[in-house]
């Protein structure tokens, strides 16, 4: 297949060791396991593949993105095109979930209300304790941040409320110069900005998933109204449902 003229793809970071002991990750900055090493590795033979060539590529500041972008890159041949991070891209912060696998969460708080946390739209989950070492003010990747930009605990609309302005305010300018463009990011970040881009209900974007390691194309018009969207198929890797 020939890649469309005006386009921008939307790509989950491969597995990472805390996925596959299924702890929350969020904010943590938990590198790739070699099977997510791999994931990205395929993917990027396949965009190559497809015909897809990229500008530049948007991520957020952990790791398990920025490997998954050089893995991608190298796979393309193509490990020169610059890479832009932001902490606007980072995953959902979880909160005091933090580290915790789902059979610790429910013992601490019970399965409705971690379900209806760890899924729901506008609940989040408990906060950080301000001292607690896990709180990102603590972290050097966020110094030069106001700490009151610095999240203690995100439900998935607050993870959407500050992804947006990046949307807005970075990438639609870029994809209006014609911009190709890559964005790595995580799963609950990237549900919103689908949710935006879709005009999803709360609801639907509730029950909506985001496999890792899957190309997500979206085509658009000129003015950068959504004409297309397919899930690009990759050899080895879990398909979308």
């Amino acid at each position: 297949m020939n890649a469309p003229a005006q386009w921008m793809v939307l790509f989950r970071h491969g597995h990472s060791e805390w996925n596959l002991s299924d702890r929350f990750t969020g904010w943590t900055d938990i590198p790739l396991t070699e099977v997510g090493l791999a994931e990205a590795a395929a993917a990027g033979r396949r965009l190559a593949q497809a015909g897809f060539a990229f500008d530049e590529v948007h991520g957020s500041v952990l790791q398990r993105t920025r490997q998954t972008v050089g893995a991608l890159l190298a796979a393309m041949g193509t490990p020169e095109v610059p890479l832009f991070t932001t902490w606007r891209l980072n995953e959902r912060h979880y909160g005091a979930l933090q580290g915790m696998d789902k059979h610790e969460i429910f013992a601490a708080w019970g399965e409705e209300a971690s379900r209806r946390w760890w899924r729901g739209y506008v609940e989040p989950p408990p906060p950080l304790n301000h001292n607690d070492p896990r709180h990102p003010r603590f972290d050097p990747l966020y110094a030069a941040l106001d700490p009151q930009d610095l999240p203690a605990s995100e439900s998935l609309r607050d993870c959407q409320r500050r992804t947006l302005p990046y949307w807005n305010e970075v990438l639609v300018p870029r994809l209006r110069a014609g911009r190709r463009l890559l964005v790595v990011s995580h799963g609950n970040t990237l549900r919103g900005l689908v949710m935006h881009l879709d005009g999803l209900s709360a609801g639907d974007t509730e029950r909506m998933e985001i496999p890792y390691a899957v190309p997500l194309v979206y085509r658009f018009a000129p003015d950068l109204r959504v004409v297309g969207r397919e899930w690009l198929a990759v050899p080895g890797v879990a398909p979308a449902a």
